[in-house]
């Protein structure tokens, strides 16, 4: 009887004759003899595990170059100028799809968009551009510190940089899409406080203060404001807003802010007024 287990079901067999030398255990298993050895599904699994580590070790030499100039100079630039340009076309496709909202959800951020808003992100190309744009600049400036230098981004973390600033830019989409949202609303007020501002019939009784120039002055002064804050803070005080909330509303600062936006208002028309005035009697 020989030995336990020599002969059985479960014998391994040598790999080489007695005598010859012997095998070397740590000689490198090459990664298509890995491939061969799985079943298809763990193959492809085994493929994309290999291409993200490949990936990832480049990541690794990349930022370590970066790393020699600070983070700053052409190179970074080139870099920069590459992830930027990624990162936009990821987002604006996410927009387009609605996909951004679901993959906020799932991290448990609620946005709980409108069928308008979503239709606008599906339809308009140039706000999932803005949007896009602005959150990729938001990002940037938070993953040169945050990843790179301060050390947040690892090879080791199982994320390659694009993938890990793609995260960066979902983290920062909630703040740019409640501006975004906010402004529409201050607009759609704007507009809407200009409709009756300038209905004849629902004017009557108006605050004399801020609508003493009369209908049509009051129209052609809204035209002729300097900028969006200044139009959309003459037609909310108008409405009966107070510059606290104009304040809010417009995110023009404060209160103070407020009523210097006005002060200039009033100023600016009162000289065309007056203008328009000698004009009528030397006409």
């Amino acid at each position: 009887m020989g030995e336990e287990g020599v002969g059985g079901p479960f014998e391994v067999k040598p790999a080489v004759e007695p005598g010859s030398a012997a095998p070397d255990l740590a000689a490198p298993v090459g990664h298509q003899e890995v491939l061969d050895s799985l079943a298809a599904g763990q193959a492809g699994a085994a493929r994309r595990a290999q291409d993200n580590l490949e990936r990832r070790l480049r990541d690794e030499e990349l930022v370590r170059r970066l790393s020699t100039q600070d983070f700053t100079g052409r190179l970074y630039e080139f870099f920069e100028a590459e992830l930027a340009r990624y990162a936009v076309s990821v987002l604006r496709a996410w927009m387009h799809s609605g996909y951004v909202f679901r993959l906020l959800a799932q991290r448990r951020v609620e946005l709980h968009p409108t069928e308008a808003e979503l239709r606008e992100l599906h339809d308009d190309a140039e706000t999932r551009q803005d949007l896009a744009a602005m959150t990729v600049a938001v990002a940037l400036s938070k993953f040169r510190v945050n990843a790179l230098r301060d050390g947040g981004w690892r090879v080791e973390g199982g994320a390659n940089l694009t993938t890990y600033f793609m995260g960066a830019c979902l983290f920062d989409f909630p703040n740019q899409f409640r501006k975004h949202r906010a402004y529409l609303q201050r607009h759609a007020r704007a507009v809407a406080m200009e409709a009756r501002v300038f209905d004849a019939g629902e004017r009557r009784g108006a605050d004399p203060a801020d609508l003493a120039l009369g209908e049509m002055h009051v129209r052609d002064a809204l035209k002729r404001a300097p900028n969006g804050r200044t139009r959309a803070a003459v037609a909310l005080t108008v409405d009966g807003y107070s510059q606290e909330e104009i304040a809010e509303l417009t995110q023009s600062g404060s209160a103070r802010a407020v009523e210097g936006i006005m002060y200039r208002w009033r100023l600016r028309e009162k000289g065309e007024y007056a203008e328009g005035e000698r004009d009528a009697r030397t006409g």
